[in-house]
């Protein structure tokens, strides 16, 4: 097992170094480097002294498990900075860090106290040995630390999943298919680790160890995985910094406030077909809401109230629709029987065999094979 954790420990070192390289850095590559470093030292550090640190040294032992309410905050402020247009850490987020500070805080003051540190024991937390309610309650924060901010991260992922289909045509490589999967594994790993943890501690099966160790061995693999895709990651969102955690459901308003009348709405809805028809600008396979209003001379707000409105559709949908008539048009054209159906999809501005495939269907509740043979 301290093999495994070396080599984790040595992986996660050599993700950072490459990381280091990486260019351009964003904020979340500047975040999962800090991320790589701490959680290769720790699980460094565990590998070389962890059954040591837990029979010898208690109060270390309960830092060294402090140390898991990190691991939440790391992982969710990658995240955010991935799906933001978040440019640096401002003081308001060290607000995540002050339970692991107090919690050491307390094992620190514990120090100085002989009769206070010998009730600080993990291995002892049973009623009959009185351990202080304080020292309780940071251990249940610990605890359910992991799991608060896993659910807190697929919260962020659903945010995601509305700013993507009110911003982009496409979402090959922005939705985070990766990272989604990681943290719904990751944590009901954790979760279960924790529960195996309390079962320790009220039925006294199984030991400390065996619930580190296997803690530890979920960590190594998760550093793996998140180093290897992690480096891999684009910048989803550039300059045009339209995701801002505060305003990712104002695309799902109602303009209330709008003083855009009806009358007005329907003539530039008009105006966006005709631009659309003409230019067509769904050939871009990148095309997103921010370059659409700048061609059309409108604000991505109103562009998005228009689309939303008058259409009745999500800027998504919107693109692809004139995507799957425009491949309908090629697919009969004589200039395009030496295409395939993938390489008309990719001239179309799909990005993708899959994406392409999802979308025809949607449209039209056929698969593209399916609507080829009763066209022809």
């Amino acid at each position: 097992m301290k093999f495994i954790f070396l080599i984790a420990a040595f992986n996660a070192i050599f993700f950072t170094v490459l990381l280091l390289q990486k260019r351009p850095k964003a904020l979340h590559d500047k975040i999962l480097i800090f991320w790589l470093i701490f959680l290769g030292l720790y699980i460094g550090v565990y590998a070389f002294y962890s059954h040591e640190l837990f029979t010898h040294f208690h109060l270390l032992s309960i830092s060294l498990i402090s140390l898991l309410m990190l691991f939440g905050p790391f992982l969710y402020y990658y995240i955010l900075t991935l799906v933001s247009d978040k440019r640096q850490v401002q003081k308001k987020d060290l607000l995540h860090v002050v339970p692991f500070v107090l919690f050491n805080l307390y094992i620190l003051m514990a120090s100085f106290s002989p009769g206070l540190s010998e009730k600080l024991n993990i291995e002892k937390i049973a009623p009959e040995n009185n351990p202080p309610l304080l020292f309780l309650f940071f251990l249940i924060m610990t605890a359910i630390s992991g799991t608060v901010y896993f659910l807190l991260t697929i919260k962020l992922f659903k945010k995601l999943d509305i700013q993507i289909f009110n911003h982009f045509s496409n979402a090959t490589d922005i939705d985070l298919n990766w990272i989604r999967k990681l943290v719904l594994v990751f944590g009901v790993v954790w979760t279960a680790l924790i529960s195996v943890t309390v079962i320790h501690h009220v039925f006294h099966m199984f030991s400390m160890v065996f619930c580190t160790d296997g803690l530890f061995l979920s960590l190594s693999v998760f550093v793996l995985l998140i180093g290897y895709f992690g480096l891999k990651q684009k910048i989803i969102y550039g300059t045009e910094g339209v995701m801002v955690p505060g305003d990712i459901t104002k695309v799902q308003t109602k303009y209330s406030r709008s003083r855009l009348s009806d009358p007005e709405a329907k003539q530039l809805a008009e105006q966006l077909k005709k631009h659309i028809e003409s230019s067509k600008s769904y050939l871009n396979p990148d095309l997103t809401l921010s370059q659409l209003a700048t061609e059309t001379n409108m604000s991505s707000h109103l562009l998005s109230q228009v689309i939303n409105e008058q259409v009745k559709l999500n800027f998504f949908d919107f693109i692809n629709q004139y995507r799957v008539e425009e491949f309908k048009i090629r697919m009969v054209d004589p200039n395009y029987t030496h295409f395939s159906l993938l390489g008309i999809a990719l001239e179309c501005g799909f990005n993708s065999k899959s994406a392409y495939n999802r979308i025809f269907k949607k449209v039209t509740g056929l698969t593209p094979t399916q609507y080829k043979g009763t066209a022809i």
